[in-house]
């Protein structure tokens, strides 16, 4: 039918992996005839060192002399193709590490767009007014908690002097309360007695009048 409508359905192109394919398959069955090969020259070989001089051994000669050239086409075929897969494939590697590179441009370019788009939307003058008014309120809730904590009722200034006699005259209430009631009554000075009694100072002599 193709042809009748003169149309014909195009092959695609094989691929750079597909010829290497094609090639390590040619290089296998080359393998296989050198190694035919080898195995058909160790047989004359062996003739050879069996046989005397003579027309039969020059046969046999000359029959290992054409495999030894046919041997030689061989292997040189097969260091051609063996160049032949390594130059295809170090194609293929350079051909992988720049798709991965276009690849890896790609998606940084992508990203670079997106990141563009988002920081488009951020305006850094409200950020800044934000962190100031946020500096702001954070100001003013420590002074809040500073007012919050202040003690009433406590005088700025103390004079120390004031705080002694004060902390003293407490001393003296607890021992006080400390003091059963009898032993104050006992301590304290009769009503008729002016003055507190002086103490008579012991071997103290007394002055002698000059006459």
């Amino acid at each position: 039918m193709n042809r009748i409508f003169g149309s014909s359905a195009k092959k695609p192109k094989p691929s750079l992996q597909d010829a290497i394919n094609s090639t390590d398959a040619r290089i296998g069955t080359i393998e296989v005839k050198i190694h035919k090969l080898d195995t058909e020259l160790a047989r004359y070989k062996d003739q050879m060192g069996k046989m005397r001089d003579g027309p039969g051994k020059r046969s046999v000669q000359q029959r290992a002399l054409a495999v030894l050239k046919q041997k030689k086409m061989y292997e040189a075929q097969l260091d051609q193709l063996t160049q032949q897969t390594f130059n295809m494939e170090s194609a293929a590697i350079t051909t992988d590490n720049l798709r991965n590179t276009m690849a890896t441009v790609d998606a940084m370019r992508t990203a670079n767009k997106e990141l563009r788009k988002q920081y488009g939307k951020l305006d850094i003058d409200k950020i800044d007014a934000m962190h100031d008014e946020l500096s702001d309120l954070l100001e003013q809730a420590n002074e809040i908690q500073e007012t919050m904590g202040r003690s009433y009722g406590v005088p700025d200034e103390l004079d120390e002097a004031d705080l002694e006699a004060e902390l003293d005259a407490l001393s003296q209430e607890v021992e006080e309360e400390a003091t059963p009631s009898y032993l104050l009554d006992a301590m304290q000075q009769p009503d008729f007695v002016d003055e507190a009694p002086v103490e008579a100072q012991a071997d103290k002599p007394e002055a002698v009048k000059a006459t």
